[in-house]
């Protein structure tokens, strides 16, 4: 084998080099987003004219209509404020209640993972080195303990603060959206790149520093020492699954509280203060799409890095003690952030957007410009951080790589991700015909409506489970699961450019929010309404990435979970293996009967809520009475946090029942079973609830003579979109994007526990 072009120092150097990097342009970007005041500044002139192309040294209060309105920004940071405490206190509730889940499962990651061997402090023989000795099984059980520990607190901290950049950048937005909508834009999709760069960056750096950490007692011990790190990556997702799952419940509850009551029964416009349910409506956004997707692309980022590093630890990688090879899917990630940095510039300092229309192209053109640069940068780390050739671990026997074989299986997974993307755009954008098919069906009402949207759900997942079938093939054909593992972690290694867009969403939407709030214009609204649009396709277009890495990510731990409890093949033909097949299958179903109950409970609690409000309070339908936004704030966050954790203890108990009394082989069938019917459903549900969403905006907008013929607000297909737009909500926002948390969660919990498993498990079977 022949030595790396790069150098293990140089390595060491880089990674944390390109971590910092990251994290310094997310700093940037915060700066020139918070050059944007939501306080009238009285002290300056307002000039006549002038500023650089981003708008940032022009006045703030000058703009095309109401002049030194300072009223206006007044309003617009009364109602940011709002949004921001209604959001901390949300996630700091939520956090108590996961904070106490987090130190009992860690205890039990101790527990379990120390009988192994009786708590021994002897050193052991390694599993797969068997003339090797490797540290103790209580060390294991130590440094994994920790690293869960570590995982999930990365997660809660890049989704606090993708909601805090979240809830800081909306009103700006809003304010900058006076000027026009191109300054707008660079608004959101700057404070969209803060949580973007953070996550990524400190995904990376607090990874590098573990594994550091960890060296220290470990020593020569690589099988020891990443097998510990795996959890890390179980942490990460553990956190992410109550964050996606109790912020999806809570901002679907109060959306379609405020969508039922206020547009269908009152007829009164999206977002209109008068509203009970409006403040938790816009809260909803940064808890659900922010926090949760930030904690679930973080996730997937750890699982799929694990991954990769726990098969190259038992590769010639790992036996050879070679560092730059070994810290290889590192170093892909490195090279992501640079290529992310670079192509964040094209959307905020090359070209400068003047026109509605130019908005949608923008983002899209991201995605292209980061996969193709990342394509040349994923060349360059493989040329200079592999060995020519290498062996690769197989399920019991080493498989001769080559390193341009390693390029191919990173770059299908980078192009595969592409690939879904657009396949999710054309599903769910209002540009195209299956969006359009949706809005025409709803002039026969909410039924036809309903079935064509599921049709497009059903129709879309055909050519995404196409790319992830090619993709598998191809990276295990050439580098058997370690090739699956890197081809997921190319689907993530533009991460940053990717929550960019993603989190670009929300706060175009809360942004429109609050234009309707503070009363500002319909011209403004227009704007904000244009953005939401273009946000809604990117984050459907989000969630197509998170599906479709999550089940990249799963196989490649199951791969690593197979190898890891001495399972020489998996055959479904046997009864152990079948039964856990067709019950693993089975668990999305119920996963997602769970969340779709917990939304329609909470909803109801809201509807009626909302219903009082408005027959109770005098003035309030007039605008002359201000709603108890408090109480449907509460209403929300007790609902979420209630029903958040029983398909929360579905998804964490099921590895462990599973594998403590039906054994590892019945294990990894219920794990195939998820991944292959998991997948399936989440990318449906979530491309069926972004068709309902736009056809509603694109009947509400009426940019073309098809859609103003449905038109307008108020008419009865817009009521029939509306109440699709309200079964799809909880589909998008809640089921979908959980269901990628529940396939590679349980993965990754089961290869955690695989040498508890491997020892003790299977209870049922040994006794009968």
């Amino acid at each position: 084998m022949t030595a790396t072009l790069l150098s293990g120092v140089l390595t060491e150097v880089l990674i944390p080099v390109s971590a910092v990097i990251g994290i310094a342009f997310a700093l940037i970007q915060w700066v020139l987003v918070s050059k944007v005041k939501v306080s009238p500044d009285q002290r300056h002139p307002v000039p006549a004219s002038g500023g650089d192309k981003n708008g940032y040294s022009d006045y703030l209060i000058e703009e095309e209509e109401a002049l030194n309105d300072h009223s206006v920004v007044a309003k617009c940071a009364e109602i940011q404020n709002a949004i921001s405490e209604g959001a901390t206190s949300f996630l700091f509730t939520e956090y108590q209640y996961v904070g106490v889940f987090m130190v009992a499962f860690a205890i039990l990651i101790f527990l379990f993972l120390g009988s192994v061997e009786g708590f021994s402090t002897k050193s052991q023989p390694c599993t797969y080195s068997k003339d090797k000795t490797c540290k103790p099984a209580l060390a294991n059980a130590i440094f994994s303990t920790v690293s869960f520990l570590l995982g999930a607190v990365t997660s809660v901290v890049s989704g606090f603060l993708g909601m805090k950049i979240a809830t800081y950048a909306n009103a700006r937005t809003t304010l900058e959206a006076r000027k026009g909508v191109g300054k707008a834009f660079i608004v959101a999709f700057r404070s969209g790149a803060v949580m973007g760069f953070l996550l990524a960056a400190n995904g990376l750096l607090v990874l590098y520093i573990s594994i550091n950490l960890f060296k220290l007692y470990y020593g020569d011990d690589w099988e020891g020492l990443f097998e510990a790190i795996t959890g890390y990556g179980l942490g990460g997702s553990s956190m992410a699954l109550f964050g996606r799952v109790g912020g999806g419940i809570y901002t679907k509850a109060a959306d379609v509280g405020a969508d039922l009551v206020g547009k269908v029964e009152r007829n009164i416009p999206e977002d209109d203060p008068r509203n009970p349910a409006v403040i938790a409506d816009n809260v909803g956004d940064n808890v659900g799409d922010i926090a949760g997707m930030g904690s679930d692309l973080f996730g997937s980022y750890a699982e799929s890095s694990c991954a990769a590093l726990v098969v190259a630890s038992i590769s010639s990688f790992g036996i050879n003690h070679d560092l730059t090879a070994m810290f290889y899917p590192l170093l892909i990630s490195s090279m992501g952030i640079i290529v992310c940095l670079i192509t964040t510039l094209f959307a905020t300092d090359f070209f400068e957007i003047k026109q509605v229309k130019e908005i949608e192209p923008a983002l899209k053109k991201q995605l292209i410009i980061s996969t193709a640069l990342m394509t040349v940068g994923i060349a360059i780390v493989s040329w200079i951080a592999l060995p020519s050739s290498f062996t690769i671990f197989n399920f019991g026997v080493q498989k001769k790589v080559k390193n341009w074989e390693l390029f191919f299986c990173v770059a299908i997974g980078l192009w595969a991700g592409l690939v879904i993307g657009f396949v999710t755009e054309y599903y769910t954008s209002n540009a195209y015909s299956p969006v359009q098919d949706v809005a025409d069906s709803c002039r026969t009402g909410a039924a036809t409506n309903v079935i064509f949207g599921l049709a497009l759900g059903y129709k879309s997942v055909i050519i995404p489970i196409f790319a992830i079938a090619v993709s598998i093939f191809v990276s295990f054909s050439l580098a058997a699961m370690y090739g699956i593992a890197v081809a997921a972690l190319g689907m993530l290694s533009t991460i940053a450019t990717g929550l960019a867009i993603d989190a670009y969403g929300p706060i175009s939407d809360n942004a429109g929010g609050i234009a309707e709030m503070a009363g500002m214009s319909h011209r403004i609204r227009e704007r904000t309404d244009a953005l939401d649009a273009a946000g809604n396709t990117t984050a459907a277009i989000g969630k197509g990435f998170a599906i479709g890495s999550a089940a990249l990510v799963s196989l490649a731990l199951f791969g690593a979970f197979v190898s890891r409890a001495a399972i020489s093949t998996v055959d479904v033909l046997t009864p152990k293996v079948f039964i856990g097949l067709i019950v693993g299958a089975m668990l999305p179903y119920w996963f997602s009967a769970m969340t779709m109950k917990s939304v329609g409970s909470a909803a109801l609690k809201m509807v009626e809520e909302v219903r009082r409000q408005f027959n109770t309070i005098p003035g309030l339908m007039e605008g002359t009475a201000k709603p108890d936004y408090a109480n449907c704030v509460k209403i929300s966050t007790d609902a979420s946090i209630k029903e958040m954790i029983p398909p929360g203890c579905l998804v964490m108990l099921t590895p462990l029942i599973v594998g403590i009394f039906f054994g590892v082989e019945t294990l990894s069938g219920v794990l195939a079973g998820s991944l292959v019917s998991g997948v399936q459903i989440a990318i449906s549900a979530s491309n069926t609830g972004g068709a309902w969403d736009n056809a509603k905006k694109y009947i509400e907008a009426g940019a073309s003579e098809h859609a103003r013929t449905l038109g307008p607000k108020g008419s009865d297909p817009h009521k029939a979109a509306v109440i699709g737009d309200t079964i799809g909500d909880p589909l998008k926002d809640t089921s979908g994007p959980s269901l990628n948390i529940l396939i590679k969660l349980m993965a990754v919990e089961s290869l955690v526990f695989a040498p508890f498993f491997a020892t003790h498990g299977g209870l049922l079977f040994k006794i009968f």
